[in-house]
C-alpha cells in the first residue's frame, strides 16, 4: 500500500471539496458500493472478525473534515440543519456509546473493537448530515439520486458477471467469501426506490426506465440467494401496494403474480428454489431448531438459537446491556441491539426507526410532484423491507446498506422544504435532472 499516494489524494480531495462540496458528495455516493479495501486489522479485535478499512472510510473522513473546515471559515453555512431526526439520532448514538463504555468498565467489551464499531455506526449519520446540509435545490437533489442509481447499475452489472460461476452474488470488493446478504439488502432498498418512482410518475418513458432499473437490479438480487432479503421484499411490496396512489395498478400486478406463481416457481433458477427449500433441511450433527415436526437448516437454527441466548443475556443486564461487541456475535438486528445496549438502546433504536418512517410518510403526503412522491414512497417501502431484512441480519449497522439508506433519508426529508422555498419562484420541472436522465 502506497500511503504517500493516499495522503496526496486525500489532500487533493480536501482542497477540491473545500471549494465545491457537491463534488465531494458525488464521490461519497459512488464510493458507497465501489470502494476497495485498503487494509484490515487482525482477527480477534471484535467478535473474532477482521476490521476492514476501505477507501470509502478515508474518503468520507476527508470530505467531512473539508466540510467542517468550510463551515468554520464561512459561519453562514451552519454546521447542522435542524431536522426531525436530529434528536433520535443523537439519543441513539449517545446510548450506544455509553453502553459500550459501561461494557469496557465492567469487562464485557475488550480491545479496540467496541469503539471502532461504534465509530462505524456513526459513519452513516455523517452521510445524512452532509447531504441534508448541502442539498440546496431540487435539481441538485435529483442529480444526487441519479448518481445513486448509476452506482446501483454498475454494481448490478458487476454482480451479474458472477452468476455464471455459480456462486452467490455479492457487491464488489467484499473479499473472497463476499457478503451476499449485504448486497441483497442494498439492492432491496434501491429496487424499492425505483419502484416507487415508477408507480407515481405519470411519464411513460420515465416509468419504463425505472421499471428497467427494477428488472436489472432484480437479477443480481435473486442470485444473492439471500433468504433474509427475500423476506424483506414481502413487507416492501405490501407497503408499495397500500400507499401508492396507483393502487389498482399495483393490486393488478400482485394478482397477476399470484395467478402466475406456479409458472414462476418453475421458471425460477434451480439455485434459488434449492436455497429456499434448504431452509427446511436440517443436517445431521448440526444444531437444529424444529417448528412442529419441521426441522430447520443450520443457518436458520443458529439465528434462532442466538436470539434465545440474547434474551438470556438481556435478563442478566437489562438496562444498558453488554456494550457493542460485548456479547456473542449474532445475525439478528433486534436481538443484537437488545443484548448489546439493553432496553434503553432498543427503545432508542425503535424511536429512530419510527421517526424515519414518520418523516418518510409525511414527505410522501406533503409533496405534490409525482416523481418526488414516488421517491418518498420507495424510501418508506425500502425501510419496511430493511426491517424485514433485519430479522436475519444486522441490517441497520451494516455500512454498505446504511450509507445509501441515510443518503435517501436526507433527500426525502429535505424535499418538502426545498419545494416550499421554490413554490413562488419560476422554475423548471422539479425533477428536471432525473427527467433529463430519462
Amino acid at each position: 500500500m502506497d500511503w504517500t499516494f493516499v495522503l496526496v489524494a486525500a489532500l487533493a480531495v480536501f482542497l477540491v471539496v473545500f471549494i465545491k462540496t457537491e463534488f465531494g458528495l458525488y464521490l461519497v455516493i459512488f464510493s458507497m458500493l465501489l470502494s476497495p479495501q485498503l487494509g484490515s486489522g487482525g482477527g480477534g479485535l471484535a467478535e473474532g472478525r477482521r476490521i476492514v478499512i476501505r477507501s470509502e472510510d478515508i474518503l468520507l473522513l476527508v470530505v467531512a473534515f473539508s466540510w467542517l473546515a468550510k463551515t468554520a471559515v464561512n459561519k453562514e453555512l451552519g454546521l447542522a440543519v435542524k431536522t426531525r431526526l436530529n434528536r433520535p439520532i443523537i439519543v441513539y448514538v449517545a446510548v450506544t456509546a455509553v453502553a459500550t463504555l459501561v461494557g469496557y468498565a465492567t469487562g464485557t467489551v475488550h480491545g479496540l473493537g467496541g469503539m471502532f464499531y461504534v465509530l462505524k455506526y456513526v459513519e452513516y449519520f455523517v452521510v445524512y448530515y452532509m447531504v441534508v446540509n448541502n442539498v440546496t435545490d431540487r435539481k441538485q437533489a435529483w442529480r444526487f439520486v441519479v448518481a445513486a442509481f448509476v452506482t446501483a447499475v454498475v454494481v448490478s452489472l458487476i454482480g451479474m458477471t458472477q452468476i455464471p460461476a455459480g456462486q452467490r452474488v455479492s457487491a464488489p470488493f467484499e473479499g473472497r467469501e463476499g457478503e451476499p446478504n449485504t448486497f441483497g439488502g442494498y439492492l432491496l432498498l434501491m429496487i424499492c426506490v425505483a419502484a416507487g418512482i415508477a408507480l407515481e410518475t405519470a411519464r411513460l418513458r420515465l416509468r419504463a426506465i425505472c421499471l428497467g432499473l427494477v428488472g436489472l437490479m432484480s437479477i443480481p438480487f435473486v442470485f444473492t440467494l439471500s433468504r433474509t432479503s427475500y423476506v424483506g421484499a414481502i413487507p416492501a411490496i405490501l407497503v408499495l401496494t397500500v400507499l401508492t396512489s396507483r393502487r389498482r395498478m399495483m393490486i393488478g400486478a400482485l394478482l397477476l403474480v399470484l395467478v402466475a406463481s406456479p409458472l414462476a416457481m418453475v421458471l425460477f433458477p434451480d439455485a434459488v428454489t434449492k436455497r429456499v427449500l434448504y431452509t427446511f433441511e436440517p443436517e445431521r450433527g448440526q444444531p437444529t431448531v424444529s417448528v412442529g415436526r419441521i426441522g430447520l437448516d443450520p443457518s436458520t437454527s443458529a439465528r434462532i438459537i442466538s436470539v434465545k441466548q440474547a434474551f438470556g443475556g438481556f435478563m442478566q443486564r437489562p438496562i444498558l446491556g453488554y456494550g457493542v461487541t460485548g456479547f456473542a456475535f449474532m445475525d439478528q438486528q433486534f436481538a443484537r441491539t437488545l443484548v448489546e445496549t439493553g432496553v434503553v438502546g432498543l427503545a432508542a433504536f425503535l424511536w429512530l426507526v419510527w421517526a424515519v418512517l414518520k418523516v418518510g410518510v409525511g414527505s410522501f403526503r406533503a409533496l405534490t410532484d409525482p416523481e418526488e412522491r414516488g421517491l418518498a414512497l420507495g424510501f418508506v417501502a425500502g425501510t419496511f423491507g430493511l426491517l424485514g431484512h433485519a430479522l436475519g441480519a444486522n441490517t441497520f449497522i451494516i455500512v454498505r446498506i446504511m450509507e445509501p439508506f441515510w443518503f435517501f433519508a436526507a433527500i426525502v426529508i429535505a424535499l418538502p422544504s426545498l419545494a416550499a422555498a421554490e413554490a413562488t419562484a419560476p422554475r423548471a420541472s422539479p425533477a428536471h435532472a432525473f427527467r433529463r436522465f430519462a
